[in-house]
């Protein structure tokens, strides 16, 4: 089951997960899907009252006693063996949810990039790998960035968003193995960046970086 989930992400990612050592690689690829899955209903393009009606429904489930949860639903049965707090994903929901503002603020750029980077900070507590906070929003921040889209108010947020990517550089520790996914990821993303490229996979040079990291982690 996990193997047809995995088969539903982008290359990019499931370059990334591979990297992963054996022992944390559901856990990665847990975390992805969830990650993945909130991204569709922000960015499904339908009411947003609608989005949040089903983001609404994550943040319950994520907050309940994992006994609880229903069955049928394949990601949450993946969940149930996450070695992280999975009530600390509630806030990855919360982040996404921001996005469904029709203008982002300076503060909710920090608010966006502060929840859903919990997911990650979780997983590296549950895997016992250390402090993953720096990197992950570091990734989320230049994610969005690459997702915003023309004109003169995305614009302006763009801006926003590059001065609270410029404020994490800098301040990122070398992540542990088991968090090579993130790293992977995040390296990938600030190329895209330098390259104003809006794919992260773009050709041999971001495979080659891929490599690198998923290997050296640097």
């Amino acid at each position: 089951m996990s193997t047809d989930l995995a088969d539903t992400m982008p290359l990019s990612h499931r370059l990334a997960l591979s990297y992963a050592p054996a022992a944390a690689r559901g856990a990665n690829l847990a975390l992805l899907l969830l990650d993945q899955r909130l991204r569709a209903i922000v960015a499904g393009g339908g009411e947003p009252a609608i989005a949040q009606i089903k983001l609404a429904w994550w943040r319950e489930r994520l907050g309940e006693p994992r006994e609880r949860w229903p069955s049928g639903e394949p990601l949450l049965a993946l969940l149930q063996e996450w070695p992280g707090d999975a009530a600390k994903l509630a806030a990855m929901v919360d982040g996404w949810e921001i996005l469904l503002s029709e203008t982002l603020t300076a503060t909710e750029i920090a608010e966006y990039a502060q929840g859903r980077a919990q997911g990650f900070v979780a997983l590296a507590e549950g895997l016992g790998a250390g402090e993953a906070g720096g990197a992950a929003r570091q990734f989320v921040l230049a994610d969005l960035l690459l997702h915003l889209g023309p004109g003169a108010e995305a614009e302006a947020e763009a801006d926003a968003v590059r001065s609270a990517l410029d404020a994490e550089s800098g301040a990122t520790k070398r992540l542990a193995r088991a968090m090579r996914p993130l790293a992977v990821l995040n390296a990938l993303a600030a190329r895209a960046l330098r390259r104003q490229s809006a794919e992260l996979l773009d050709g041999p040079g971001a495979l080659f970086t891929a490599l690198r990291i998923g290997i050296f982690g640097r």
